[in-house]
C-alpha cells in the first residue's frame, strides 16, 4: 500500500486520484475502483465511503457524458473534512435552465439525467446526508 501523502504546510493533503480521456475504456468503473483505493488509504470505511462512491460515480458520469475532457479526479483531505473533486477541461461553463417557481425538479423517466438529485432524494429518504462535500465542476474565474 502506497503511504498516504504528508499534508502541504496549510494543513490540507491534496491527492490527484486518477486522470482520463473519453477513450479511457471502462473509464467510471476504474475511477471508481481509484478512489476506493484513495479513500482506504485516508481511513474511509462503511457508509463515508460508500456514500463518496456513489456521489462522486454520478459526477464522473455528468462529466464523460456533457464534457469532451481529459479528465482528473483529486482529493484534499484536512483534519476536518475531505472533498473530492471531478474536473474536465472544458472552457464553456454550462447552461444553467430556469427553473419553475412552482415544484421542484421531479425526474421524468424518458428524460436522461437528474441523477445526483435522485441521489440526495434516496440518501434523505434513508435519513441520511451525504457524509462526503462534492462538486461536479468548478466556473473559470473571471478577472475584470
Amino acid at each position: 500500500m502506497t503511504p498516504t501523502p504528508p499534508p502541504a504546510a496549510d494543513g490540507i493533503t491534496r491527492v490527484v486520484v486518477w486522470r482520463w480521456t473519453g477513450c479511457t475504456l471502462n473509464a467510471a468503473a476504474r475511477a471508481r475502483i481509484a478512489l476506493i483505493c484513495a479513500l482506504d488509504q485516508f481511513g474511509c470505511r462503511g457508509e463515508v465511503l460508500d456514500d463518496a462512491v456513489l456521489a462522486v460515480s454520478e459526477l464522473v458520469a455528468n462529466a464523460l457524458e456533457h464534457a469532451p475532457g481529459p479528465y482528473e479526479m483529486r482529493l484534499r483531505c484536512t483534519a476536518a473534512e475531505l472533498i473530492c473533486e471531478v474536473e474536465d477541461r472544458d472552457p464553456r461553463i454550462p447552461v444553467v435552465p430556469a427553473f419553475p417557481a412552482a415544484a421542484p425538479f421531479e425526474p421524468e423517466p424518458e428524460k436522461r439525467g437528474g441523477g445526483v438529485d435522485a441521489l440526495l432524494e434516496v440518501l434523505g429518504e434513508h435519513r441520511r446526508q451525504p457524509a462526503f462535500p462534492f462538486g461536479a465542476r468548478r466556473a473559470p474565474s473571471t478577472t475584470p
